[in-house]
């Protein structure tokens, strides 16, 4: 049912992509001054785009040629009259010297937007310089995500790739139905805070048939989330796909409502995990499915962590109060990278409840792998292996 819905929700995008681009005004960046040399800066052009664009009564298209374009930290503000489409048949190229995106977190931002697809395209932030200043431990910028969305609805990416981001790859914030499909993020998987999607404070988002190799989580999912569809993942290397870290705030929204079906984890830390700090908080995860999911040598397969505390500093000797309930793991097989398989390590003052294992088979080294659990209640069904502990 929930891959009817996805598919549903493709096909409305595309359909409608088709019908607003037959009567759409076409924005060429290099009519705007752009130049594809990778060279000479074009923030300026790109924004003179978006403005004719953003101001126009009918549907627009801004079409990026192909080529290298330079692009400092640019601001793509709504909110617009009508639909706008960006196509980019070339790179889009950040600076060469990190430091030359600043302090404001953000290289490629769109804000206070709706009805706004972006199709193809590769961005390419040149992350390593950023990444060494992080591991010298110098006075390094707060390094900056490529694309972020805030405040966004009705929103398509599509055939985006990004590479070698500063910090996360793709970014959507406080935003409203939006669709990711046929994504690709690059990283090294020793590159430092690198998430391939990070979401937060949004509902109904589904992230479909999207490749994640990265340096962090490939999908992390921040306070707030609801009604979040996850589908078709190849990921690894990474640090897979992660609920949280939650609970840092006492104040903190709640994630419901999350599916991660039909995937595949090779090589990464974690396959699916819930992490919250153990720290007193207000928040909860509640209604999560996994199901259908194949591990490939993944350090920690099945994994809950409520004690993280990095360097206890913050929350020694305190437990979380984020309350986890009404999980469900099925149909997970693969091979797992360590010998335990499956852990919950659930809060001491609230256990996680509702917790259900069914049909599961990981192995380690060619033999069953275990299970550990600590404060955890609920069932379990079907082939179990390791066996279970809840």
């Amino acid at each position: 049912m929930a891959k009817f819905v996805v598919s549903f929700v493709v096909l409305s995008f595309f359909y409608s992509f088709q019908l607003s681009n037959a009567a759409s005004t076409t924005h060429n960046v290099i009519k705007f001054g752009a130049k594809p040399d990778g060279k000479t800066d074009a923030t300026q052009p790109f924004l003179k785009a978006w403005s004719a664009a953003c101001r126009s009564a009918t549907p627009s298209t801004i079409y990026v040629p192909k080529g290298r374009y330079l692009l400092k930290a640019i601001v793509f503000r709504g909110p617009c009259k009508n639909k706008i489409t960006v196509l980019i048949g070339g790179t889009l190229v950040a600076p060469t010297d990190y430091r030359a995106l600043g302090n404001s977190g953000y290289w490629i931002l769109f804000i206070m937007i709706n009805r706004v697809s972006v199709f193809g395209g590769t961005l390419d932030a040149k992350g390593a310089g950023f990444w060494a200043c992080r591991k010298s431990r110098q006075n390094c910028p707060v390094g900056a995500r490529s694309i972020t969305f805030n405040w966004a609805n009705d929103i398509l990416i599509s055939g985006l790739t990004s590479i070698n981001s500063q910090s996360s790859h793709l970014v959507i914030n406080s935003c409203k139905k939006v669709v990711v499909r046929n994504v690709r993020t690059i990283a090294s998987d020793q590159s430092p805070n690198t998430d391939g999607i990070h979401v937060q404070a949004s509902t109904g988002v589904s992230i479909t048939g999207s490749t994640l190799q990265t340096g962090d989580d490939c999908i992390s999912i921040g306070p707030g989330t609801r009604n979040m569809l996850m589908s078709g993942i190849k990921c690894g290397p990474g640090h897979g796909i992660s609920i949280g870290s939650l609970g840092k705030e006492f104040n903190e929204d709640g994630v419901e409502n999350i599916m991660v079906t039909n995937s595949v984890f090779s090589g990464s830390d974690n396959g699916v995990r819930i992490k919250s700090w153990a720290r007193p908080s207000n928040g909860f995860v509640r209604k999560v499915v996994y199901k259908n999911l194949i591990m490939k040598n993944v350090q920690n397969p099945i994994i809950i962590d409520q004690n993280y505390c990095p360097g206890n500093k913050g929350c020694p000797r305190q437990t979380s109060g984020v309350k986890i309930s009404q999980v469900i793991y099925k149909n997970i097989q693969g091979t797992s990278a360590t010998a335990e398989a499956v852990t919950f390590d659930c809060s001491p003052s609230n256990p996680c409840r509702g917790i259900r294992l069914q049909d599961i088979r990981l192995t380690y080294k060619n033999k069953a792998a275990t299970s550990s659990c600590k404060n955890v209640g609920g069932t379990s069904a079907g082939v179990l292996m390791p066996e279970s502990c809840v």
